[in-house]
């Protein structure tokens, strides 16, 4: 299915591909649990910007491995390069235009990020 999305003011869209039915990580680690970011992690090459490139913000923190990017204009953060999946994008379910069909959420332990990473390594590949 093809999704799309966009952040709140509708300056920076995106699609991407991925199943009807998703599994998604609610996340406990301090960014995620202040923003309410729910992860879906699909490969790079089921995702496309349609608009607003220019309009991107870069954050990092810690490692600097994740690319935490929001819109200047309002905001919000649709989609990001996470640092578990740098092979892949992770978009904020909640910016999708249309939902899933059915949609597991899972929790995340976050906070010990270096214990539970692996377990999300399989979700950027095909």
């Amino acid at each position: 299915m093809i999704y799309r999305g966009s952040c709140h003011c509708g300056a920076v869209s995106f699609e991407a591909e991925a199943p009807d039915s998703v599994e998604v990580e609610d996340c406990n680690c301090s960014i995620c649990n202040k923003s309410g970011y729910l992860h879906l992690i699909v490969p790079k090459k089921n995702f496309r910007l349609l608009s607003g490139e220019e309009q991107l913000q870069t954050y990092t923190f810690n490692s600097g491995v994740a690319k935490h990017t929001f819109c200047r204009i309002c905001g919000i953060k649709p989609f990001y390069i996470p640092r578990s999946n740098p092979d892949g994008v992770d978009i904020n379910l909640r910016c999708l235009n249309e939902q899933a069909k059915s949609i597991t959420i899972v929790e995340f332990d976050g906070q010990n990020w270096e214990q539970n990473a692996h377990t999300l390594a399989h979700k950027s590949r095909e």
